[in-house]
């Protein structure tokens, strides 16, 4: 026989016991090959199979009926196995029975059912099961973000709980990897799920037939009954049976609760009694409670008192009620005054104020306390601005230590601020401050810090409490219920404009006392008595224009934090354009005044350079300039690029040029000066490769006149070549325009100095030089007609390459830059002077010839390093002038004494010769 027509056999049921009507599921071996095929069920003797689902051949869902037997089998019967067996047994629990008034405990079991898209709006329990994998298949989780699903199905979801499933989403957000194969096995899946819940709602209905059948037929036994007697009222039928049992149990009701009733009935009377009683004892005691409620501060129990005599004796007709209540009154009056009395008082917090304004609210208090503490406060804002600036022109404000509104004593961290400003603009750490440094800060500063403490102390606890006068917050409960919400929102829209106008005048305000510090000159003169006055105070520098202006932005942080409009606020930063702009300029004008000052810092101490320290703190000093207008020139949200304003632009960029003609003019300044006007206590530094070259220069000594012509010269070939342009480059990154024509027109100004100071000092070192040529030359009454046989050059020439040698040895002590720009000049001046005296020769002797060959020769390579094409063309022209050499003797002579010459002067030409050899560094 095949494995499909064996008997079925059950070998498991779950649960294994329970009361009548619970799910089973039951488990074993042929238990048929479909739900046709199932045939008989029955447990414990009790046939269930109108509720079996059949699930598979080895699982059926079904629900017990109520059986007969206590514990019986599970027996299944197929077609094509027939009747089975069962190696477990089930347990029938009887329910006991339960009173209408007895507590008990259900299980409610519910359907694993869900429908997703015809009975999605139906109402499922939270506890019913839904389907995780609805396809029945592996899930493969696809990588695609969530957000390109939502681009690509605009609308849609994969969710299949939602009313706007999409098959595909869901598909490739699960199954993006899965087969066709396995597809296809889903959707066979699909078909078979859909077929039980079919068979499923079918085998509901047939489980629940034969409770419909009892109930059936107990309404069927008493409608015949009901026939039979009738509906008339005789005497012994149904319907007066009914009525009679009713009514005794009506009676039987009113029995038991007719004492407990009478009872309370009493119990009312008596507390209805005494409450009368309380309430006179109450009003009676009400007028010496609140007096000493008063004297505690136990406001809120005078109003609670006051609200509960009120509702009670308001309107009482009763005399004696009427005088006491009277009195009451009276006292409420004068707790009306204080609390007025109280709100009106400066300073107070925003917390007492909004107390004492629900008080008054409650007490419904005349006017609107709200407003007039709104107004007061407006007017104390104001005198505390204007004290402020009172206190310091009159002088009663010396120091940087401030007493605050609360009595404490605190530093300003202003004052901190001066001595970092002063290492910023180069101070040192070496020497210690007084301890009095904290007071130098200028008055004004001081003023500005005390006046930015009172705005932002104050004006946010009064634009506060004008928010909570607007949305009604001020107002408590019994304030609610009694409308004065709606009153106190009514009377803020009519007071908005009021309000603008305060806020108006105290900005106004706060800025006028600023410019009356600051600026003056902005203010109309009808102003200037009552805001000016700081004439005779300290003039401030940028650094503590920098930090008003910090502080003035905390200002308006402050405000704008709070939401007030900004065209409330918008004079404040209009108040901030200027004050940038001011210190923009105050700033470049001190840095002007500092670059005077840097020529007595000259100490004439040259580096391998040849350049001293002045180029370095002149560039110091302008960058340290632009590092001190970072702040004033950064762009916080609101303001404007004040380097963007062209007027700004203009005198910025004429300010900026000053200042680099003003360490020009200083280095002019220092090249005129005369050996009685330098400073003898700063000696030049000489830097040789070998100190032993030259003997007649030594540490220690004063530089000379012409010694300072060379060490400016290298100090403005330094400022060209690399100080304007580092400058430049600071200008740009700190948003400067117009650095062009500021790096121009510097450059052309050093320029101009560098060729004034390079004539100068040629002539003084050239003409000197070539003057004593001459006087050489014809030195013992030599006449190049009638001369001896050349027998070496003679000794003017030596003096002159000496002479050379000794401008030589000063400027590269200096800068060995300077060398062959020097030499070059001084040798095409010596050049010219040898051209012009052998062309006013008018005859040479053979002798003279070669004489004369000799010494230009001997000049001419000596130098010949330092040669350029006007002092090559001399030369050229002075050799022209001579008789040529046609005898070999001649030019062998005058090699000779050529290689005589070089011989006996090679240590002293030697510095003509092109050297490796750099200065020794210190």
């Amino acid at each position: 026989m095949s494995r499909a027509r064996q008997p079925p056999l059950v070998t498991g049921i779950s649960p294994k016991e329970g009361a009548a009507w619970t799910k089973v599921t039951i488990r074993g071996e042929n238990l048929g090959t479909g739900p046709a095929d199932l045939i008989g069920l029955s447990i414990c003797g009790h046939n269930c199979l109108l509720t079996a689902e059949w699930m598979s051949a080895s699982k059926i869902v079904c629900r017990v009926g109520p059986a007969k037997d206590d514990k019986g089998e599970i027996i299944v019967t197929t077609k094509s196995g027939g009747l089975g067996t069962s190696t477990v047994s089930f347990k029938l629990l009887r329910p006991e029975r339960i009173g209408i008034l007895d507590q008990s405990a259900v299980w409610v079991d519910e359907m694993n059912y869900y429908d997703m898209r015809t009975d999605r709006n139906k109402g499922i329990s939270p506890l019913s099961l839904r389907p995780s994998n609805p396809l029945g298949i592996d899930i493969d989780k696809g990588k695609i973000p969530q957000k390109d699903m939502e681009l690509t199905f605009p609308g849609m979801s994969g969710d299949f709980t939602s009313e706007n499933f999409s098959a595909t989403w869901y598909l490739i957000d699960n199954h993006a990897g899965t087969s066709f194969e396995q597809l296809k096995l889903a959707a066979s899946n699909l078909k078979k799920q859909a077929t039980k819940k079919n068979e499923g709602s079918l085998a509901y209905v047939k489980g629940g037939l034969s409770t419909f059948f009892e109930a059936q037929d107990a309404l069927a036994a008493i409608h015949q009954r009901l026939e039979s007697d009738g509906t008339e009222r005789v005497e012994g039928s149904m319907t007066q049976r009914l009525e009679n049992i009713l009514n005794r149990a009506s009676d039987t009701a009113d029995t038991l609760f007719q004492e407990v009733l009478g009872r309370k009935d009493k119990a009312d009377s008596t507390r209805n009694a005494l409450n009368v009683l309380q309430r006179f004892k109450f009003l009676f005691n009400l007028p010496l409670n609140i007096e000493r409620n008063i004297q505690k501060g136990d406001y809120d129990v005078v109003i609670n008192d006051y609200e509960k005599a009120k509702s009670l004796f308001g309107n009482t007709e009763v005399p004696v009620f009427k005088k006491v209540y009277a009195e009451v009154e009276t006292r409420i009056r004068s707790l009306r005054s204080l609390l007025l009395e109280k709100l009106l008082q400066t300073p107070s917090t925003l917390h007492d104020q909004k107390r004492y304004i629900r008080y008054l609210s409650d007490l419904h208090a005349p006017g609107d306390p709200a407003w007039q503490c709104i107004y007061a406060q407006h007017k104390w804002i104001l005198q505390l601005m204007q004290n402020c600036r009172d206190e310091f022109i009159s002088g009663q404000r010396v120091g940087v230590g401030v007493l605050d509104q609360e009595g404490d004593t605190r530093p300003s961290a202003l004052g901190r601020l001066s001595h970092t400003a002063s290492l910023k603009r180069g101070g040192s750490l070496r020497t210690q401050r007084p301890s009095t440094w904290r007071f130098e800060t200028p008055q004004q500063v001081q003023f500005v810090e005390k006046l930015s403490d009172v705005v932002i102390g104050q004006l946010p606890n009064f634009w506060k409490l004008w928010i909570s006068y607007v949305n009604g917050s001020l107002f408590s409960e019994t304030g609610e219920k009694s409308g004065q919400v709606e009153k106190s929102k009514k009377n803020a829209r009519q007071r908005q404009n009021d309000f603008k106008k305060m806020i108006e005048e105290l900005t106004h305000r706060l800025v006028r006392l600023v410019r009356g510090a600051l600026l003056p000159t902005t203010l109309p003169q009808g102003e200037l008595n009552l805001y000016g006055g700081w004439e005779n105070k300290t003039e401030l520098t940028g650094a503590w224009l920098t930090q008003i202006i910090h502080i003035v932005r905390g200002c308006h942080e402050a405000l704008s934090a709070l939401e007030i409009p900004n065209d409330l606020l918008q004079v404040i930063q209009d108040l901030l354009l200027e004050l940038r702009v001011h210190c923009l300029m105050v700033t470049l004008l001190h840095t002007t005044e500092d670059v005077k000052r840097l020529a007595e810092k000259e100490d004439w101490v040259v580096d391998n350079e040849g350049i001293t320290s002045l180029p370095s703190q002149f560039e110091q000093c302008v960058v340290q300039m632009l590092q001190s207008l970072k702040e004033p020139l950064e762009i916080k949200p609101g303001e404007i690029n004040v380097l963007q304003l062209d007027q700004v632009q203009d005198q910025a960029s004429e300010l900026s040029v000053s200042i680099m003609k003003v360490f020009i003019n200083c280095l002019e300044q220092l090249s005129t000066k005369t050996d009685g006007e330098i400073n003898t206590s700063h000696n030049i530094s000489v830097e040789l490769s070998s100190p032993d070259r030259f003997t007649n220069i030594q540490e220690g000594f004063s530089p000379t006149s012409e010694q300072r012509l060379l060490i400016i010269l290298s100090n403005c070939q330094y400022l060209e070549r690399r100080t304007f342009l580092n400058l430049a480059d600071h200008f740009e990154k700190h948003g400067f325009t117009g650095t062009e024509k500021i790096t121009r027109v510097s450059v052309d100004a050093v320029r101009e100095l560098d060729r004034k100071l390079f004539d100068a000092y040629i002539e003084r070192r050239a003409d000197p030089i070539a003057g004593s040529l001459e006087p050489g030359i014809y030195a013992g009454y030599f006449d190049w007609r009638d001369c001896q046989t050349p027998t070496g050059v003679r000794n003017y020439l030596k003096e002159a390459l000496v002479n050379i040698i000794t401008v030589h040895a000063e400027v590269f002590t200096v800068s060995k830059d300077l060398v062959p720009r020097v030499l070059s000049k001084i040798i095409e001046s010596v050049a010219d002077e040898m051209c012009r005296l052998m062309q006013c020769v008018s005859s040479f002797s053979k002798n003279g010839a070669l004489q004369a060959r000799l010494e230009l020769c001997a000049l001419r390579d000596a130098i010949a390093t330092y040669l350029n094409a006007e002092s090559n063309g001399s030369f050229k022209l002075a050799l022209d002038a001579l008789p040529q050499l046609h005898n070999g003797a001649d030019k062998k002579l005058l090699e000779e004494q050529l290689n005589k010459f070089k011989s006996s002067m090679q240590l002293q030409l030697t510095c003509f010769q092109p050297s490796s050899v750099q200065p020794v560094k210190r």
